[in-house]
This record gives C-alpha cells, structure tokens and sequence, in this order.
C-alpha cells in the first residue's frame, strides 16, 4: 500500500538539486516516442550523493553524465523514480528513454487526441514522459526540438518562441522552440499534428508585437473567432486592471477533444479542451460562448499569476488558482452584466463547493495532505479560494489592491512562492495585519452566521454569532475575520446605512442610532463573504420587491421560494404570499438576464443541502407542485413575457439577445410543469423555428421530460444533424441522461453503445455517465440501481483514466447525508469499489474518505 501514502505540507524540504537549463528532443513515431532529455544540474545539498529523479513507468535507452555513458551499477529504476549514484556538483545529463503516446488513456503526459500528439502535465504528468524533478518549484529554461513526418504532422508546437526549422530529411521535418522564461516541468508543453489555425496580432501597451494563433482540427476554423476575440479583450483588461504585458513573441492555443480539463495555462502554448475554443451560433449555446470567454481570460492571466509567479509546491495550488478564478470573474463581470455574473459565481460555488465543504472529503483552500494531487483540483481551492481574493480586495479596496499586486509582482517575479509570500505583500501595501484572515487558507468547511436583532428608541443592536464547523477530523476551528456589507433600509426601501462591517470574534454586536423605525436588514451585499446566513423573521417579500442590492433582492426570492417549498415538504400548502410576490417579480422592468435570475426557482442541489437527512423524493414532488402552481397562476403572463421576447431568428451572441432567451425560456421551461399540449407545441416549434442552440437545447430538454412522441421526433432530427459533431454531441448525451423520465437509466446503458459514444473521451463521459451520477431522482433510486451503475463505471473507468473515475466517485460525497436506505446501498457499492484490485490512488482517496 505504500503507493496510497499521504503527502504531507508540513514535510516540505527544499530541492537537493536545481536544473539550470534542459534540451528536450522528441522523435516522434506512431508506435513510439524517443525522448531525449539533456540537463545542466547542479547539486544545492552536498550531503546528497544520489539524484533522484520523478519517473513512472520508464523505458531506459542510455544514460549520460557529462557525456560519459554509465551502467546500470550507477542507477536504481523503481516504480516512480530513477536513482543515480554519486554524482557530482555541477554536472550534465542525458537521458534518452521510449514512451508510447498512443496507448496512454491516462491523458497525462504526451498523450494522443485522435491523430494530435499533445501533452498534459500539471500536476505530475512530466516524469511519464521523461526522468526529472518533477515539481514546481524546480524552475529551468527549456528549449524543444520536435521532430514528426511532415505530411501527417506539419504544425509542431512547444514552448515559448520558435527560433528554427529543420528541413525535411526521409519525409520527416522539426522545429526547435526555445522559452527564455524559467518554469516547471508541469507548464511543458508540445503538439504536432495536422491542424488548421487562425491568426492575428495584438500590440501591446509597451508596442511589442504580439502573433495570436488558435490551432484546431481542420474544418472547424471559422468555429475559433469568439475564443480569439475573448483572448484579445483579456489581454488588454489585464493590461489595464493589473499593468500586466504578454512576454513573448507568439502566444499559441490548441484546442483538442480529448483533455481531463477545462485548459492548461502551459507558457505560450496553451492546451484547450475543445469545449472551450470551438463555437458559433449553429453548435453552440449562449453559456458556451460566456464559458469560452471566461476560460480563454483565465488561462491567459495565468502568464502571470500562475507562470511568471508559480507556486512552491502543489499544497499551494490555491495561490495560482484563487486568484486567477477572481481575476476571471472579474475581467467577465466588467466584460457583461457585473450583477448577473456575481450571482452566476455564487450560484456555482454553492452548487459544487458548499456540497464539497459539507462532506467527509471536504479540506480547506490550502490542503495539508494528499494522496492523489488530482483530488485536489477543486471548486474549494479554485471557487473559494477566489471568494478569499474577493475578500481580500473588499478590505483593501481598489487603490490598495492594486498597489498590493504590484507588490507581489514586483516582488516575486520568477519564483515559486507560497500563499504567506502573497498575503505578505498584501499586509506590507496596504498596512493591514491579516494574520487572523489566515484561518480562510487552513480551514474547512463553510461557516455560519446567525443573526440576531433589537430595536428600542431609535436603537438598533446587530447581534452576530459565528458558528464554525469542526474540521474534517473532528478537530475545533477558530472564528473567522471577514467582510460583511450590510444596509438598513427604512419602510420605502430606501438605504438610511451602508457600512462594511469587520467580523472577526465568535460573538459581536453593532449599534445604530437615532432611527426612526426598525429598520430591514440587507446583509451580506454582493455575497460579501462566503457564509452561510441563518437570520429569524425576514420579510422575504419586501427585500425582493424594495433591495435596490441586485444579490439580496436575488437572495430573498431564493429563500422565500426554498422557505416555501421546505413548507410544502412538511405536508403544508403553497404560500399565497411567495405566489403574490413572484407575481411581483415578473413585472419588474430589469436587465433580462437578471430577471430571467429572479424567476429561478431553487435547484434541487440548494434544496438538499439545507436537509439533514436527504430524502429526494419529498423536494423533487414540492418543487414541482411549486413551478406548476405559478405556471397555472400566472399562465397568460408568463406567455406574454415569452412571446415578446421570443426572436426565432436572431442568433446574435450580444447582451441584449442573450437576455430575451434567457428570459423567454427560463418562463417557458415554467410553463413546461404544466405539461399541457399548447406548451409542448411551444417547445417543438422553438425547436424547429429557432436559429439558436440555446433556444434548441432548452426545447428539447422540455419535449425529453412532458412529450416522449414529440421528443422522440426532434431527438432524432438533432442526432441526424449534429452526429459528426462531438461537442453538440455532449448536449444530446447530457439531455437524455438528466431526464425525468421513467426508463433514464436503461437508456443511459443503452447510449454507451452508441456510435459517437467514446468512453476514452473525457467530455462524453461527463456528459452521459457524469450528469446521470448528477440525476438525483435515478442515482438515488430507492432500490440501488443508480449507485450499482455508477460504481461498476468507476471501476472500468479507473483502468483507463483514474482521473475521470475520481471524478465519477464525487457523486457520492453526500453518503453521510443521506436516509438510511440510500445510505446502506451506497456503502454496499463504495466498499465494493475500494476493494478493487489495483484501484487507483485518485479513486482510493475519494472514496475511503467518504467511508471514512
């Protein structure tokens, strides 16, 4: 088992060896990959005699020190290492060593999509592809030459900028790229294949010329416009925002389909999941575009939160990762509607990381320990992580932040650091001592704050109580410091106090004086800080109809409705008041976008993290008496809304367009509760008539739920058109396999058979078998079926690709909440599971500690 050992941060020991530069040759070849790896090292601990290098699964050709081939009585190969004996101070290495691409289902590494050589290598994934110190704060210059057959691959691609081409010799050709920049081994990068590509220039504040190439597969070219556009506004926002120039002559993308992510910030050469380059308006949706705007700004900003400045070890991931998601969020809320982007971003965080921060495999934004660094790539080190940065900016301000980041990059510029470096730069520009705020890196779970309040004579009294949860070992954790934007507002509505209060003890009491009448509360404005708000006797309805705050006013039609629907899960009716008050909501002459927002009703992920025991059966039934209620209700209003905004044949991705079909069918997919003939002919003339994929897709989920005849029909027609298209393709999977319909799961089975289906695809997997695992109604079937299902998928999967099992294994997470039925099954199935032979240590992680 010593394969399953944790690491720990308290272990940290610095490098025993640095390498200063390292030349990197790859003859590529479609049966095998010869690497050839020359390094100029030198030792930084003499007490060490023997290097070490990261290595797994080596295939050792020749091993050279300062030019002198040694045997094999001067070397150790293990499992994940390569020992050499005895080596001098300063020396030089050449390791020449095989791999295989093709066969590597992993995707970490140099790896195959389709006929594409590409690489993936944060985490760990550069000691598969040759012998080195693999970890990130190693930091070398590198130079690549990549060598392949000219006609099958004549784009080859690596690091940095290209300084020359090799002329053809026996139908083969190379390129040698050189990166003058230091990095680590996990921003390496390489692609060859036979790519199309668009290309333009951006010039930058300083007037360097800059060439911007997006590469993809041939035929989908003119589908890479919008990711360009997205990456030349970014490049111009982190310019003004941050003072931040790109540093090299070329800056590249590839876009592939086959990726265990979302994109590698890999310096100059970044590496794309295909879901987040390729669109237009035929094939993809409204989200899509904002998706892929989002994440080509977020990979672009890691030039320099994440590749100029890097972290020190992994434990750090949070460094790089926080402040870039805020740093993206931000540059989109700028970008779009600030309002609808905060609520989108909490709205995320509460879907993914509020379950992860209530479950056994929950763990703070800095982890102390790790089996599988993969675990770790999360929505607590990445969305709270930025929700930390958040707050940080919010006490600063914006003069101080700024000066602060200035700091930091001024300071750390070229090194691996840590997120103390970080706030150390934070606290020295901004005079502010935030050593109690450090409890945000190494605690876990989401604290509570209950609400308590008293008026007398014009006295005011905001009485605060922090509740923290123990941490995942049951140990105690200290009260919070954070930010808390609060408001009192009088009976019209009307802001009489705005203030930012500091929370930083258990227990805290704020006074406010000379007012007139007891005020209503606003608080936690622009969810200030990410807490939980337990608050008695809230008039849910006068902050949705008179906060002029666009989050508390979204806040309090989400927990009016969720108040509703918990009361109508205990056995009573549908409140009169909350149908009056959306009534209301449906008036309000807001941006489209956020009033498509305020009509949501609450998810059922929102709904069972506020059970104590999880009984799926009772929030699916009051939630859907709820949205039948108001259909009913409010019928010829939610068709005039529809009506109005409905332009079947207008496609254009702008704010003003993609806020009439957010709204139209976010009224519609209301209407659909109904599940009357006139809405599902609705649905199926959108379908046919509407030039939009967002406009299609809703529609078809719509016929997929209240019409199987008609759904049978447009399903077919949207398989017919789209089957060549993979990326639609993950739609039509991802419908089918959220259905409410009986039969879910047989069908599910059934589509792994399909011809588009390919299980070695990570985004098809998480399409089929991950949004099915997200099926709450038929994972959690009451006789098992779900979790049997998707435990046998971790299984197979984990052979292929123990990342996209791990995954998979997430869906279990809320086992310690659920009734006592669901609970039993799920252990029957985990057990099984973890008592897989040569089980991976990224599913073994997971699921020992959700049965733990």
């Amino acid at each position: 088992m010593s394969e399953m050992q944790a690491i720990y941060l308290r272990d940290y020991v610095k490098p025993d060896f640095t390498i200063e530069r390292v030349d990197l040759v790859f003859d590529l070849y479609e049966e095998s990959t010869t690497v050839t790896n020359s390094m100029k090292m030198q030792k930084l601990n003499e007490s060490e005699k023997n290097l070490r290098l990261d290595a797994v699964d080596l295939e050792l050709l020749e091993l050279y020190i300062n030019d002198l081939k040694i045997d094999d009585s001067r070397y150790i190969i293990e499992k994940e290492s390569l020992t050499i004996l005895n080596v001098p101070t300063f020396f030089q290495i050449k390791i020449v060593n095989k791999i295989y691409p093709q066969n590597n289902t992993e995707l970490e590494g140099l790896y195959k999509s389709g006929d594409i050589f590409c690489t993936q290598n944060e985490p760990e994934g550069f000691r598969r592809i040759t012998p080195y110190l693999d970890r990130p704060d190693v930091m070398s210059v590198f130079t690549t030459t990549v060598i392949a057959n000219k006609e099958k691959y004549p784009v080859l691609l690596s690091n940095g900028n290209k300084v020359q081409c090799h002329d053809s010799f026996n139908g083969r050709h190379g390129v040698t790229w050189v990166d003058p920049h230091k990095k680590p081994s996990y921003l390496f990068a390489l692609v060859a294949g036979n790519l199309g590509n668009i290309s333009d220039e951006f010039t930058t504040a300083s007037g360097e010329n800059v060439t911007l190439n997006i590469y993809c597969d041939l035929g989908n070219e003119s589908k890479c416009h919008h990711a360009m556009k997205s990456l030349k506004e970014a490049m111009v926002w982190d310019e003004q925002m941050y003072g931040r120039e790109y540093d090299l002559e070329i800056y590249n993308i590839v876009a592939v389909d086959s990726f265990n992510m979302g994109a590698m910030e890999n310096k100059g050469l970044n590496i794309f999941n295909s879901a987040y380059v390729l669109a237009d308006a035929d094939t993809a949706s409204d989200a899509n575009f904002m998706g892929i705007q989002s994440v080509i700004a977020h990979e672009y900003f890691h030039n320099w939160t994440g590749n100029r400045i890097t972290c020190r070890d992994w434990f750090q991931l949070t460094l790089k990762e926080g402040l870039t998601v805020f740093r993206d969020q931000c540059f989109s809320a700028d970008l779009n509607s600030a309002e609808v982007q905060r609520i989108e971003d909490v709205k995320a965080l509460r879907e993914r990381q509020f379950v992860e921060d209530a479950s056994p495999t929950r763990h703070p934004i800095q982890p102390k320990s790790y089996i599988s660094m993969n675990n770790f790539y999360t929505a607590t080190v990445y969305e709270k992580g930025a929700e930390v940065i958040r707050m940080v900016h919010t006490l600063l301000g914006e003069e101080n932040y700024r000066k602060a980041t200035d700091l930091y990059f001024e300071s750390f510029d070229g090194q691996a650091v840590t997120t103390d470096d970080f706030l150390w730069a934070i606290s020295e520009a901004s005079g502010i001592n935030l050593d109690a705020f450090k409890n945000w890196y190494h605690q876990s779970g989401t604290p509570k704050l209950i609400v308590q309040e008293k008026f007398e004579e014009g006295l005011y009294k905001l009485q605060l109580t922090q509740v923290v949860p123990d941490a995942v070992d049951g140990s105690k954790q200290l009260a919070y410091y954070y930010p808390l934007k609060v408001a009192l507002l009088n009976g019209d509505g009307e802001e009489i106090v705005t203030e930012t209060l500091i929370i930083s003890k258990e227990n805290e009491e704020f006074i406010f004086e000379n007012l007139a009448e007891k005020p209503r509360l606003s608080i936690n404005r622009d969810f200030s800080a990410p807490i939980i708000i337990e608050q008695a006797s809230i008039d849910f309805a006068f902050l949705m109809k008179h906060d002029k705050n666009s989050f508390v006013q979204y806040e309090a039609a989400q927990n009016f409705a969720t108040q509703t629907v918990e009361a109508m899960m205990q056995g009573e009716n549908v409140s009169v008041d909350f149908v009056d008050a959306y009534g209301h909501l449906l008036d309000l002459d807001r941006d489209l976008s956020y009033k498509a927002l305020l009509l949501e009703l609450p998810t059922v992920s929102s709904l069972m993290q506020r059970q104590e025991e999880i009984d799926f059966e009772l929030i699916y039934n009051a939630k859907e008496k709820l949205a039948k209620e108001l259909a009913a209700r409010y019928k010829e209003k939610l068709l005039s809304i529809y009506h109005t905004h409905h332009y079947p044949k207008i496609d254009a991705v702008d704010s003003l367009n993609m806020g009439r079909r957010s709204l139209k069918n976010r009224v519609l997919k209301l209407l659909s509760s109904l599940k009357t003939e006139d809405v599902a002919e609705l649905a199926q003339l959108q379908y046919n008539n509407s030039l939009s994929m967002s406009d299609r897709v809703v529609a078809l989920d719509i016929l997929e739920n209240i019409d199987a005849k008609r759904a049978e029909i447009v399903l077919q027609d949207f398989y017919e058109r789209y089957k060549e298209e993979t990326l639609v393709m993950n739609k039509y999977f991802s419908i089918l396999a959220a259905s409410g319909r009986e039969g879910v799961l047989q069908r599910v089975k059934e589509l792994q058979n399909d011809a588009v289906y390919d299980e070695k695809v990570p985004n098809l997997v998480r399409s089929l078998i991950g949004v099915f695992a997200r099926n709450y109604k038929y994972f959690h079937a009451k006789d098992g079926s779900g979790y049997r299902f998707v435990a046998d998928k971790i299984i197979e999967i984990d052979k292929i690709n123990p990342q996209m099992a791990s995954g998979l294994a997430g869906a279990f997470k809320i086992y310690n909440k659920m009734n006592l039925q669901n609970k039993e099954l799920m252990h029957q199935e985990l057990k099984r599971v973890v008592s897989t032979h040569d089980l991976s240590k990224n599913s073994f992680e997971i699921i020992s500690k959700i049965l733990k």
